[in-house]
């Protein structure tokens, strides 16, 4: 029996000093066993890095080895941006070809490109289905096949692709017309987002696709607390060297457990800040620390999704998340669920959505001010809002007010193609986050948290030792008109007794004098600034 783990730390492959700590796999995908004993076709998605392709290694070489039947992984990752039908189904019976002289198993490595010849192989809508047909005739136990990278298919190249696997599917038996007992189509997209790309076309894979069963639509979820705790207590079991309980607490507050971060994070403290030093303890410190790298360096993998962020569907959902505003995305839409997806979003416990993890949310918020703020013309040097130890915050704020008084319509930049001023909702925000940004990066960090629905977006200013808490309201969204009782709450939570409420009136005809104003109050015992903008 095959050992049923997957590689933990496994970021540069096996010179990576991590790369032999193991999880248990099958825990996380129960049901596939199930699926594969009665038949079946399934969609495997999940977002990047989640260990999908290490699942896919596994489970071909258990089921090889157990030899009730045979398994063939196939990466579809070549199929990238081919449209055309032709072009498209050409490379992908190139990429199984591939995939069968890859084989472990004799039986399937040794007809790799032996059936270029066999009839109907010259047309595109059949080779698909004859290779398939043909490999599981060859073979004298079932067929389970594996195609990663299933979703970089696309237009007449994913339409003929499923008709074909449809058709397989249909007509298979025993003799003639065999096909594979089970496949799996693998990748970061549900079902839902497969036929969303067909739509286009107005065609159709047709009735009946093996692959149109919502509950057969499977994902690798995230490692759980748990499970962080037994990976790293793998690494204090070879080395000697001890997590204690706030670097786990750290280190699930930082990722909400999703793989390539925890990995990440443990290797950048092992490796990074301790340099292979096994004899130092490592705390929650340590991963704040790694934390704070992996946002300032944003690594390939981090930037691969961050590029979605100018996709106008993804821009659609995350609009709504970055001011903090609801309902303006259906719980039921494509789009939502295509983010969800993709692993930038998660969902809390009623289905509103927020960043999928802490690093993810840092790491969008400045993405999209960056830009933003690199144009801003600030005279940083002029630090009348300090004293060197403390934040005048309020004096900052009165900066901002007459910055925006002057320039926010007129921003040398502000209709060129930034993508922050892609989001409508969320500019705003987005503009004051670059300004405080912009003043206070030097000496300073400015942490921002937001989800659909709270109504605000919450900003944490902290320089020097103190911590300066800022709520930012839209004028006119529908939401509770108690605003300062919202920004009591974020103070207590916080354990601080002075925070800044920033409302944008959006309200172009009124006059400077009416949007902008200050007011001073005291509310449940907190000093509360309102600043109008």
């Amino acid at each position: 029996m095959t050992t049923q783990t997957i590689k933990l730390f496994n970021i540069n492959g096996p010179c990576d000093p991590f790369y032999h700590y193991m999880l248990p796999v099958l825990p996380r995908l129960k049901k596939v066993d199930e699926l594969l004993n009665t038949r079946l076709y399934f969609i495997l998605h999940a977002p990047r890095q989640s260990g999908k392709t290490t699942y896919l290694k596994f489970m071909t070489d258990k089921i090889n080895s157990e030899g009730q039947w045979y398994a063939l992984n196939c990466s579809l990752a070549n199929l990238r941006d081919i449209s055309d039908r032709d072009k498209a189904i050409t490379a992908a019976v190139t990429q199984i070809n591939l995939a069968m002289r890859s084989s472990n198993v004799t039986a399937i490595n040794e007809k790799a490109f032996t059936y270029g010849s066999l009839p109907g192989m010259k047309e595109t809508g059949a080779k698909i289905r004859i290779i398939l047909n043909q490999l599981c005739r060859d073979l004298d136990k079932d067929l389970v096949v594996f195609f990663d990278e299933a979703d970089l298919l696309s237009g007449h190249g994913l339409i003929s692709f499923l008709a074909q696997v449809r058709d397989g599917y249909i007509y298979r038996d025993e003799t003639v017309n065999r096909f594979p007992r089970s496949m799996a189509l693998v990748g970061m997209r549900d079902i839902r987002d497969y036929l969303i790309k067909v739509r286009p076309d107005d065609e159709s894979t047709g009735e009946g696709s093996p692959f149109n069963i919502a509950n057969e639509s499977l994902t690798l979820y995230n490692f759980t607390k748990d499970e962080i705790r037994t990976l790293y207590g793998q690494h204090s079991e070879a080395t000697g060297q001890a997590f204690d309980d706030s670097a786990i607490d750290r280190a699930w507050y930082w990722t909400g457990g999703q793989p390539w971060l925890v990995n990440a994070l443990a290797k950048q403290i092992v490796s990074g800040q301790l340099e292979n030093d096994h004899m130092e303890e490592i705390t929650g410190d340590h991963f704040d620390q790694a934390a704070a790298t992996l946002i300032k360096g944003r690594s390939t993998h981090v930037g691969s999704l961050l590029a979605r962020l100018q996709e106008p569907r993804v821009i659609k959902v995350m609009d709504a998340v970055f001011a903090g505003i609801k309902g303006t995305v259906s719980i039921n839409s494509d789009d939502r669920q295509f983010c969800l997806d993709l692993g930038l979003l998660s969902e809390n416990e009623n289905r509103t959505l927020r960043p999928a993890n802490k690093i993810y949310e840092e790491v969008m918020s400045r993405t999209l001010t960056d830009e933003i703020e690199h144009f801003l013309d600030i005279d940083v040097g002029n630090r009348k809002w300090t004293d060197g130890q403390i934040l005048l915050m309020s004096e900052l704020l009165r900066e901002f007010q007459g910055f925006w008084r002057q320039g926010s319509d007129s921003f040398p930049f502000r209709h060129k193609d930034f993508a922050a001023f892609k989001y409508d909702e969320a500019t705003y925000s987005f503009m004051l986050l670059a300004y405080l940004q912009k003043i206070v990066n030097s000496g300073g960090l400015v942490y921002r948290e937001y989800a659909e629905g709270r109504g605000a977006v919450d900003i944490c200013v902290q320089y020097a030792g103190h911590d300066y808490l800022v709520e930012v309201k839209l004028k006119g969204e529908k939401t509770p008109d108690d605003w300062q009782t919202q920004l009591a709450v974020y103070l207590d939570a916080a354990g601080q007794t002075e925070g800044w409420l920033v409302i944008f009136d959006r309200d172009r005809t009124k006059t400077w004098d009416e949007r902008i104003y200050w007011k001073d109050t005291l509310f449940n015992d907190k000093i509360m600034h309102l600043v109008g903008c």
